[in-house]
């Protein structure tokens, strides 16, 4: 069964569409306020790197789950998700956007004295010069090699992005089944590649904030939640793009069963990870490692700590556990929300314990530094979004599996 590309309910609603250009005007300048108030205010331009930092992860991690969504789906030449795919390939599509907006990072280095990372400070590494000097990371963590990694982890997400977009766009005009086959064959060095970019980058740009500590789970905690918030953030845009009247009929309930599914099993799995990360360096008690939780069991950060517990795992865990909700398109809504708003405290609570250790959430001019950089880094990411959805359908028109997704229905 194919679809036809021009049909009104397979196109963004008008109303969505006149948002893109203002989000990302607003965006821009909201970004460039947030880090303007730490330029010049106590709030200091570390804390406002921080606050920008934090933004970028939790819209990149949105990012690149998509895009490992994507590539799992022709990995596995799965018909279910074919329906819902284009929504992932248009949060995909912004990775490029974001490739940029991680200038100001990169730009943080050669300001020198350690403006974000501890060590990028002279006087930071002559007083750990002796650990600096016996181990790999000081040849590791340098200007100019981390410039050149984070060059090539965001090439090789902008390359994978624009293919599988480009790809996918390329077949609703020509119905061409070789370009499913063709994707389908790159999705397995994509895989490799995307994991080895994401746990590399992890470790550069989150973990060498604290540069004494270590996790070899660490990217595997990212790519965890990534993957959740991406499968959230697909289900809180299908449903609003239902309530604009669009994908009604493709979109049934079924597929938000499959969302509730895979929600509830990544919750478990990032818990999973969390604990067995903590539970690793609690029980080896090496100072080495265990600090990098004292710094956040103390100063107010406990509070996020526990809240990560209770909230991000727990609460969703057993809100999730009915197939009642996950057959409630208004449930799956709000859980999907909730879950990204709590991937945001997540993120929050993994760099800002170190940029600013002496107060969780740094006074009132912090939190409306924070405010800024985030509601800016969203807002020019969902424009970013908006504004690639105003030239593509809302779904693969001419997928040649779009046929099993229609007729898709839970056993």
């Amino acid at each position: 069964m194919k679809k036809n590309p021009e049909d009104p309910t397979l196109q963004l609603p008008a109303s969505a569409a006149r948002l893109a250009y203002p989000l990302i005007v607003g965006g821009i300048v909201m970004l460039a306020a947030g880090v303007l108030i730490g330029a010049v205010t106590s709030v200091g331009l570390r804390f406002a790197l921080g606050s920008y930092l934090t933004a970028f992860m939790y819209c990149l991690t949105i990012c690149l789950g998509a895009t490992f969504f994507v590539i799992i789906q022709h990995l596995c030449r799965a018909g279910w998700s074919v329906t819902i795919r284009r929504l992932a390939e248009l949060f995909m599509s912004a990775v490029p956007w974001l490739a940029i907006l991680f200038l100001p990072i990169l730009a943080s280095l050669f300001l020198g004295n350690g403006t974000l990372y501890n060590w990028d400070s002279p006087e930071w590494i002559e007083a750990n010069h002796r650990e600096w000097a016996t181990n790999s990371k000081g040849a590791f963590l340098t200007d100019w090699f981390f410039a050149v990694r984070a060059c090539i982890y965001l090439g090789i997400w902008t390359v994978l992005a624009t293919y599988f977009f480009k790809t996918s766009r390329r077949q609703d005009e020509t119905a061409e089944i070789r370009l499913t086959e063709q994707m389908q064959a790159v999705s397995g060095p994509a895989v490799i590649l995307f994991a080895l970019s994401l746990t590399f980058a992890a470790f550069d740009w989150i973990m060498s904030l604290e540069p004494a500590w270590f996790s070899t789970m660490f990217g595997v905690y990212i790519f965890a939640g990534g993957i959740l918030s991406a499968i959230c953030a697909i289900t809180v845009f299908v449903y609003l793009l239902q309530k604009g009247g669009a994908l009604r009929q493709e979109v049934t309930v079924e597929h938000y069963h499959d969302f509730g599914k895979l929600i509830f099993g990544f919750i478990t799995f990032w818990t999973y990870i969390a604990f067995s990360q903590f539970l690793l360096i609690w029980y080896a008690n090496i100072p080495e490692e265990t600090f990098w939780f004292g710094h956040r069991w103390a100063h107010g950060w406990q509070f996020v700590s526990l809240a990560l517990v209770f909230f991000h795992w727990l609460l969703p865990f057993l809100g999730l556990l009915s197939r009642h909700v996950r057959r409630r398109p208004t449930l799956m809504f709000f859980w999907a929300s909730y879950i990204l708003v709590m991937h945001f405290v997540d993120i929050y609570w993994l760099i800002m314990p170190t940029v600013n250790p002496g107060n969780a959430l740094g006074g009132a001019l912090g939190i409306a530094t924070t405010l800024l950089c985030t509601f800016g880094m969203i807002g020019l990411s969902v424009g970013a979004v908006l504004r690639n959805s105003q030239n593509a359908p809302l779904l693969p028109a001419r997928d040649p599996r779009l046929h099993e997704s229609l007729a898709f229905h839970n056993l």
